[in-house]
């Protein structure tokens, strides 16, 4: 991703390669934009139709939700919109290759981290 955030995190995985080190850059993309009054922090990858739904957390009228792209049961990545502090668990969510109720997901009285174990 095309986002200052990745470009802080690159330069150490680089170094090590050139030193000889067996090293992989394994962070889940991730970057985030404010416009306005609206915040968005979005972490994982997925190309343009390569997730088999969208599953919305919260209000999405009042722009306050987490959205999650799944594939094959899984999340493949999470935008938080205007919904903060949850980023590094989505990052965690994406990170576990787990498969995810999609109904449960949808729930904001399940906590999300149930989703990691």
């Amino acid at each position: 991703m095309e986002h200052w955030y990745n470009a802080l995190h690159q330069p150490q995985t680089a170094a090590r390669a050139m030193l000889g080190q067996d090293v992989a850059y394994d962070r889940v993309p991730y970057f985030y934009s404010d416009q306005y009054d609206l915040s968005m922090e979005y972490a994982g990858y997925v190309e343009p139709g390569g997730y088999d739904q969208v599953v919305f957390r919260g209000d999405v009228q009042r722009r306050e939700f987490i959205a999650f792209w799944l594939g094959g049961g899984r999340v493949l990545a999470g935008m938080n919109v205007n919904i903060f502090g949850v980023n590094d668990t989505i990052q965690a969510i994406v990170r576990a290759v787990r498969t995810v109720d999609p109904g449960r997901l949808a729930d904001p009285d399940v906590p999300l981290d149930d989703f990691l174990g």
